[in-house]
């Protein structure tokens, strides 16, 4: 599966190749640093954790901020310098292996539909659960499958 994105100004451009739609785990994260990186609607950060070795920029350089996500976990920040559009990040305990990139980048971002929601007791009081999407309400914590309507710990099998 091939897939393209970009920045708004096209400055930055990007290629995924994935065995298939599950190589990706898109999810919407209601986390405050989520929120944050979320310039226009700050309601939730929605990327797909993809395997590093199938992101690949075709042109431009990002702009790269790294800082500490209030958990004392590091993440690196890649942008547009000339937009300002998030494309991706990913933390340091899993920078040789994974990239979370920015959903919205994507030109085909129905591609990818969500697979899960975390930090839901964060979530806008107004929006509704996703169907069909695991939902996390505290990470590390308890967790509801949706699909089969019971909770389970994220340690049981």
């Amino acid at each position: 599966m091939r897939l393209s994105g970009s920045c708004y100004c096209h400055a930055l451009e990007y290629k995924l190749e994935l065995e298939s739609p599950d190589a990706a785990r898109t999810s919407l994260c209601h986390c405050s640093s989520c929120k944050v990186k979320s310039l226009w609607n700050k309601l939730y950060g929605l990327t797909a954790k993809v395997p590093l070795m199938s992101f690949q920029y075709t042109s431009g350089k990002p702009k790269k901020f790294v800082g500490d996500n209030g958990s004392e976990t590091i993440l690196h920040r890649k942008f547009c310098d000339i937009c300002g559009s998030f494309i991706l990040e990913y933390g340091d305990p899993v920078k040789d292996d994974f990239r979370f990139i920015c959903l919205g980048s994507l030109d085909e971002p129905d591609a990818l539909p969500p697979k899960g929601e975390f930090f839901c007791e964060s979530r806008s009081k107004w929006m509704p659960e996703i169907p069909g999407t695991i939902i996390t309400l505290l990470l590390k914590e308890r967790m509801i499958d949706s699909r089969l309507g019971r909770c389970f710990s994220q340690n049981e099998d």
